[in-house]
């Protein structure tokens, strides 16, 4: 469901390895709002990188192709203060500026050349040992033998130093530039310097892919003390949305006792409230947790999530009707949420009312148009054209789900099917079209 904190299937480009992927509109919209100053500053277009939320427990935060910036749950959840993750988010940010990508694909690339090199030439040696019979030049051989990985791989551990270091000094650039502190990056990277001296098995991704020695990030503390801006200070409204933000991860992904550690009921705060609403409706208390919500509402009622969530327990509790109002408030509240839109669509085509479909349809192509790989979106849409009789439009909204979750073959299969029920040329032959020549993109170049 394309609603409140919804997992997705992960676009086919990034199927290389599980990933449960979380959309969830007030957390993009925050962390939008954290990146796009920075993104800014580095000079990243005026749409900057798209960044992509994964559930995991762990600290981790990486770039990837296409300007695609991805953050592990866990690392927003043990992130204190919003300074914290804007540090993290500017740093990866040095990375996508930097295009150190695609510039360390070129460095395994000539790594590898090295090593086999290397490789080539140790094979002589040994060869001259095994003919001239001589023990020595033989051992000198097999130590030879190891010359390419080692080498490979002391060029390519030299470049990705070299690149944490540049993509450090960006982000004191980009934090300068915006008016904020790098007290948050250096407590996280401080945090992941003592780390690292544990047990691998016990380290977090980020500290395997982001080392930090301790004289790189003395050198680093050094300089961002320097900054004029080192005192600075996160709002008290954005440190609100932050631990609002670390409320929703934690209620709707980790276990009762967990969250309630986490936020006690003790603290009478708004973002502990919203946890046990979130956790009420997870477990099946319904009517609490509309009691719970309604109360959120009440304390902001200008605050479009907290309808949202509204909406979304109803609809998933199989009060679809109910759902409708909540979400048509807050999609007014928020018109530009697309995921909100899809879901009014959603709940609008559950009710089963004929007289809605239109309406439903409306809000699912807006909310697609600012959403394109929201493969449920799809499905819903799908749904609707076919009630409607619309059945080569509805297998093209098929055709198009199926491709954004990675299933090329059987998305060209429905794709070739529209082509036989829509005239030739028109948009739908068009687009269905573009499905049947889609190649899957060469990761490995």
């Amino acid at each position: 469901m394309a609603g409140a904190l919804a997992f997705a299937a992960a676009p086919a480009e990034a199927q290389q390895r599980p990933m449960k992927i979380i959309r969830d509109a007030e957390i993009e919209r925050l962390l939008m709002d954290y990146a796009q100053p920075l993104f800014r500053a580095a000079g990243i277009g005026s749409s900057g990188a798209e960044i992509i939320i994964i559930q995991d427990n762990s600290f981790n935060a990486f770039v990837a192709s296409g300007n695609r910036m991805f953050i592990n749950t866990g690392a927003l959840l043990e992130a204190q203060t919003p300074n914290e993750i804007i540090g993290v988010i500017a740093h990866e940010t040095g990375h996508l500026a930097g295009g150190h990508l695609q510039n360390l694909r070129n460095e395994m690339a000539r790594a590898q050349a090295i090593g086999a090199i290397a490789s080539i030439l140790s094979a002589g040696a040994v060869v001259a040992g095994a003919a001239t019979g001589t023990a020595d030049l033989g051992r000198g051989g097999a130590a030879a033998m190891t010359l390419g990985p080692s080498v490979a791989m002391r060029s390519l551990l030299s470049y990705r130093r070299a690149q944490e270091i540049a993509a450090d000094r960006a982000a004191l650039t980009y934090l300068n530039a915006t008016g904020q502190s790098a007290k948050g990056m250096i407590t996280t990277f401080r945090k992941f310097a003592d780390q690292a001296l544990f047990a691998s098995q016990y380290v977090d991704p980020y500290v395997q892919s982001h080392p930090m020695p301790r004289e790189r990030l003395a050198q680093l503390e050094a300089a961002a003390a320097k900054s004029s801006h080192w005192e600075a200070t996160d709002p008290a409204s954005l440190q609100l949305r932050h631990d609002m933000m670390r409320a929703k991860i934690s209620a709707f992904t980790e276990s009762p006792g967990r969250v309630a550690r986490r936020f006690p009921s003790s603290q009478k705060t708004l973002p502990t409230a919203y946890a046990n609403a979130i956790l009420a409706y997870r477990t099946g208390g319904l009517r609490s947790a509309i009691g719970q919500i309604d109360g959120l509402i009440r304390s902001d009622p200008r605050n479009p999530y907290f309808h949202e969530l509204k909406g979304q327990a109803l609809l998933e509790s199989g009060k679809a009707a109910e759902a409708i109002g909540p979400l048509r408030q807050a999609q007014s509240l928020a018109p530009n949420a697309g995921l909100i839109r899809i879901l009014l669509g959603h709940a609008l085509l559950e009710t089963g009312r004929n007289d809605l479909l239109d309406e439903a349809i409306g809000n699912l192509r807006a909310g697609l148009t600012s959403e394109p790989l929201a493969s449920l979106g799809y499905r819903h849409l799908a749904n609707a054209y076919a009630r409607q009789g619309r059945i080569g439009e509805a297998e093209l909204a098929t055709a198009r789900g199926l491709l954004i979750e990675g299933q090329v073959e059987a998305a060209k299969s429905y794709a070739r099917r529209v082509q036989g029920k829509v005239k030739r040329g028109s948009p739908e032959w068009v687009q269905a079209d573009d499905i049947i020549s889609y190649q899957a993109p060469d990761t490995d170049s």
